[in-house]
């Protein structure tokens, strides 16, 4: 697989360092950033890579060794995600909807969503999260992020338009290694993109082609998009192109709005 050209799924920082292993002695010991923020002591490679290969498959050793794969493959999809400290937290069961029907139409829209992912992604179904400043629609798309990485493997990024707009900006830096077709490429290929906070940039010609481009590539390659905006769903046309929201909307593509007053002050 090609090198990312940009952070939207960047990898887990790693801290090398020189340590003693039992059986092997001398080796190169490493720290592993963990999506919750801590750093974990890395098993030493080899004796990974023994367990592994050359114990016998039914042994505690192989047992351990295959568990330890299957959580470094899901940490680094979850650091990949884009989701920042502030939502780490932020899951599909500790949204607070107070029995509000508006907060929980929202919360189970989302988590049907989630839950049929496979279904969405076999249809390229996509999502408009819209309304008040405040009202929890970072907090759901993050869950939705980690509940189809967690329980599919799946690769989804949430990422901010603002972002997506100066990575691609950077393409035309002299010197740059990419190009705004390797941007568009790499946003392209993820299973479930998020694009959050459209709507908060200038809204030129520019950024407008540039969202509309990326929506209209994953809809060709029938890949999900979901995006949300503090903007009305009606209006989201200005910024990223009317066959984009469009698209965003086809083959029962939903609508979620968010109506109630900003929730941070009550935090």
């Amino acid at each position: 697989m090609a090198k990312p050209i940009s952070n939207f799924s960047r990898s887990p920082e790693v801290r090398f360092f020189d340590t003693q292993c039992p059986v092997h002695g001398s080796v190169a010991g490493a720290e592993v950033e963990q999506f919750d923020g801590s750093f974990q002591t890395r098993i030493c490679r080899r004796c990974q890579w023994e367990a592994m290969n050359t114990a016998d498959t039914k042994s505690e050793a192989h047992t351990q060794a295959l568990a330890r794969r299957k959580a470094e493959n899901l940490n680094k999809l979850l650091i990949g995600s884009g989701i920042t400290p502030r939502f780490a937290d932020c899951t599909l069961t500790n949204f607070i909807t107070g029995a509000e029907t508006a907060k929980v139409r929202a919360l189970t829209t989302c988590q049907a969503y989630a839950e049929q992912f496979e279904d969405h992604y076999r249809a390229g179904r996509s999502m408009i999260l819209s309304g008040n400043v405040g009202t929890g629609k970072t907090h759901l798309a993050s869950g939705m992020v980690q509940h189809v990485i967690r329980r599919l493997g799946a690769v989804a990024v949430i990422v901010s338009a603002a972002e997506i707009i100066r990575i691609t900006k950077g393409s035309m830096v002299r010197g740059a290694e990419y190009t705004e077709r390797d941007v568009i490429t790499e946003l392209s290929s993820i299973d479930l993109l998020v694009i959050d906070e459209v709507g908060a940039q200038k809204g030129s010609d520019y950024e407008l082609g540039l969202l509309h481009e990326v929506i209209d590539r994953r809809y060709q390659l029938v890949r999900p998009t979901v995006v949300v905006s503090n903007l009305a769903a009606h209006t989201l046309g200005q910024f990223i192109g009317e066959r984009a929201l469009d698209r965003l909307r086809q083959n029962g593509g939903q609508a979620v709005g968010f109506t109630w007053s900003s929730m941070r002050a009550r935090a």
